[in-house]
C-alpha cells in the first residue's frame, strides 16, 4: 500500500493569456503536514481549487487518495476537506448550530453528539450557544476547521488558514492543526507566512514562476544555503531568508 495521499504531476493552469502552472510536480504523504509557500499571486490558491476539484486544470495528472482529480472528481471530494482563506462561517447560527449544519449535510450518524464532541475538542464550551458572527478571529477559525473534520476526511486543505489573525490567535490554530496531523489527517497547507510553515511543517515545497522549485524538510532545505559563520558561532539560516536566497538563485539564471 502506497504512502502517497496526493500526486501531482506536469500540472498546468492558464488564466487567459497568463500561464500560472508551468508544469507543477509534488507528492505528499500520509500524515504529514506539507507546506506549499509562494509569493502573492504564484498560483498557491490555483492548486489548493484544482486538488479540491473546485477548478479544472488545463493538463497534468492529479491524484487525491487514489482517485483521479478529473475523472472521479465525486470519490475526491468524499476523501478531502477545504479550509479557505476566510471562514465559511454562518454568522446568524451559533457555533453549535454551525456544526450540526455540517454534520447533518455530510450524513453522520449522530449531528448533535458530534457537535459536542467538536466544540469540546476547539474549546468552544462557552461560545457554544453565541452567534458565530460575534466570535473572535481566532475562534472563528478554530470552529472553521472543526466543521472541515466533520466525516473524518482523509485530507483538509488550508488555505492560508491564519491570515489577518493576531499572533495568539494564529498559535492556537497552529496548535490544532498539528493535534489533527498528530491524529493521522494528512495537511496541505498554504501560506504566505514564512515562520507558519516552520512552526508546524513535516515538509515545505517552493513555488515561484509556476513551478515547485526545491521540496525538502526544513534541514534539508537549511543545508542548500549556505551557513554565516561569525568567528566560533555558526549562524543558522531561517527560513525566510533561506525562501529569498532560493528565489534570488533562480530568478539571476
Amino acid at each position: 500500500m502506497t504512502n502517497e495521499v496526493i500526486s501531482v504531476k506536469g500540472l498546468k493552469k492558464s488564466f487567459q493569456e497568463k500561464e500560472v502552472l508551468k508544469g507543477v510536480d509534488f507528492e505528499v504523504h500520509r500524515g504529514e503536514i506539507f507546506a506549499l509557500l509562494g509569493s502573492n499571486g504564484a498560483g498557491k490558491t490555483t492548486i489548493v481549487n484544482i486538488l479540491s476539484t473546485l477548478m479544472k486544470p488545463d493538463g497534468g495528472k492529479v491524484g487525491i487518495c487514489g482517485h483521479d482529480v478529473q475523472h472521479q472528481p465525486d470519490y475526491v471530494r468524499q476523501s478531502i476537506s477545504l479550509t479557505g482563506q476566510f471562514a465559511a462561517l454562518d454568522g446568524m447560527l451559533t457555533g453549535r448550530e454551525n456544526l450540526m449544519l455540517v454534520a447533518k449535510l455530510r450524513g453522520v450518524s449522530n449531528p448533535s453528539q458530534i457537535a459536542d464532541n467538536l466544540i469540546a475538542k476547539f474549546s468552544l464550551i462557552e461560545a457554544a450557544n453565541r452567534r458565530a458572527d460575534k466570535y473572535s478571529g481566532g475562534m472563528k477559525r478554530r470552529l472553521d476547521i472543526a466543521m472541515s473534520i466533520i466525516g473524518r476526511p482523509e485530507v483538509i486543505f488550508l488555505d492560508e488558514p491564519t491570515t489577518g489573525l493576531d499572533p495568539e490567535a494564529r498559535i492556537e490554530v497552529w496548535e490544532t492543526v498539528k493535534e489533527l496531523a498528530g491524529g493521522g489527517t494528512t495537511i496541505f497547507l498554504t501560506t504566505q507566512y514564512l515562520e507558519e510553515a516552520e512552526q508546524m511543517a513535516d515538509r515545505i515545497a517552493i513555488l515561484h514562476d509556476g513551478k515547485i522549485i526545491t521540496t525538502g524538510t526544513l534541514s534539508e532545505l537549511k543545508e542548500m544555503f549556505p551557513p554565516a559563520k561569525v568567528e566560533y558561532i555558526e549562524k543558522q539560516p531561517s527560513l525566510e531568508e533561506i525562501f529569498l536566497g532560493i528565489i534570488g538563485k533562480k530568478e539571476g539564471i
